[in-house]
């Protein structure tokens, strides 16, 4: 880039620092903007974890799944594998829920006080939304955002992943673009950021695929824009979330099929399609909660950069309408996180996963199931 863009500071200090002897044992990545988050994390590996060795020396782990004195004790204990290991730990939140956690707060002051220089622990703190203003942050992600300062942040690095701000967007499509000879006309990149509402996950990979489109002539057009940006791929993405919300498993398995057969990158687009049903499930969330019924009521109702394109707006609302209770969408939401996370890991078979995925968020809940037979034998 030409000159550094505002919004990506955090992070760019946070990857040149993982070169440097200034890196410290342990940092949290406090915010829910993917796009931030897989440039750090994709700087962790270049600098920390070779390709031949990235499969002995990184390691996904959950909260939910293992304890804090777990993850203490793999970071402490040397790999014979790897000479220099990383651990991105999730559902950090469990660490601030109930109870007071006093002994796993304890375990971990006393591991930075003398911790493994040959391991990293970053903590992802994505139940945070930091948004490009940070005096316009919820009250609630405020105090969360507090108490991962007064607590993690008295051993490790935080490093915050706002929304970035539309300029910057702007910005970065165009130097991205220039970087590959490609000529992205100003007009054309501020019609792609507002068509995808500033979503930069879903920016970058719509530029990757303008630039392919106008290989030849070396020029982005607005026209260019609305051919390729606001076409199948979303309005795909919608009947597939409108299959699952009506419970539809065959039709919602067709439309993933039809889905991962259309992306550029076949099976490894999965993440992608992980995190575009992970955000329309949050935003079906919201608009039940704050009981939108038509789409001027929508725009309020979610903020900017996380808002749907203006023609998904009544269908969504119509899809987030079919889940009765805020625990259902809840649910859908663990699901997504559980088969993320699982994505990470390196499965054999990515389609697999996203296909137990559909068809789980397109059945009833067995638990639920069980609970109604119960009440009516009652």
């Amino acid at each position: 880039m030409s000159q550094a863009l505002r919004s990506f500071a955090s992070v760019d200090r946070f990857v040149a620092e993982l070169k440097t002897p200034a890196l410290r044992s342990g940092y949290v990545l406090a915010g829910d903007e993917v796009f931030l988050y897989e440039r750090c994390r994709r700087g962790v590996l270049e600098a920390l974890a070779p390709g031949e060795m990235r499969d002995f020396c990184v390691q996904d782990l959950d909260l939910g799944e293992v304890s804090m004195f777990e993850v203490l004790d793999r970071a402490r204990t040397p790999s014979l594998m790897a000479p220099f290991q990383v651990f991105f730990v999730r559902n950090v939140k469990s660490l601030h829920g109930r109870g007071a956690k006093k002994e796993e707060f304890a375990a971990i002051d006393a591991y930075f006080r003398s911790p493994n220089p040959q391991a990293l622990i970053i903590f992802v703190a994505d139940h945070l939304r930091i948004p490009t203003d940070l005096r316009r942050m919820d009250l609630q992600d405020k105090d969360r955002f507090e108490r991962i300062r007064e607590t993690l942040g008295e051993w490790c690095g935080v490093v915050e992943l706002a929304r970035v701000d539309e300029a910057d967007a702007m910005r970065w499509v165009a130097e991205t673009a220039e970087a590959r000879g490609v000529k992205f006309e100003q007009d054309a990149a501020r019609e792609l950021v507002d068509s995808l509402s500033g979503d930069m996950m879903l920016i970058a990979s719509e530029v990757e695929k303008l630039l392919l489109y106008v290989e030849a002539r070396g020029r982005v057009t607005p026209g260019d824009v609305e051919t390729m940006v606001l076409a199948a791929k979303q309005r795909s993405l919608y009947e597939l979330t409108d299959a699952i919300s009506a419970k539809d498993r065959p039709r919602a398995l067709l439309l993933l099929n039809g889905l991962l057969n259309a992306s550029d990158g076949g099976e490894d687009a999965a993440i992608g399609h992980m995190y575009m049903l992970a955000r329309t499930f949050r935003q079906m969330l919201v608009i039940l909660e704050k009981n939108v019924r038509d789409s001027r009521a929508i725009w309020q109702a979610l903020w900017q950069g996380f808002r749907m394109p203006p023609f998904a707006a009544e269908d969504l609302i119509r899809q987030a309408r079919r889940y009765k209770s805020r625990r259902e969408l809840t649910r859908a939401i663990r699901l997504v996180a559980k088969a993320d996370l699982e994505l990470r890991s390196g499965p054999v078979d990515k389609r697999l996963v996203l296909e137990r995925l559909v068809i789980a968020l397109a059945s009833e809940p067995k638990v639920e199931a069980v609970s109604l037979q119960y009440a009516m034998e009652m």
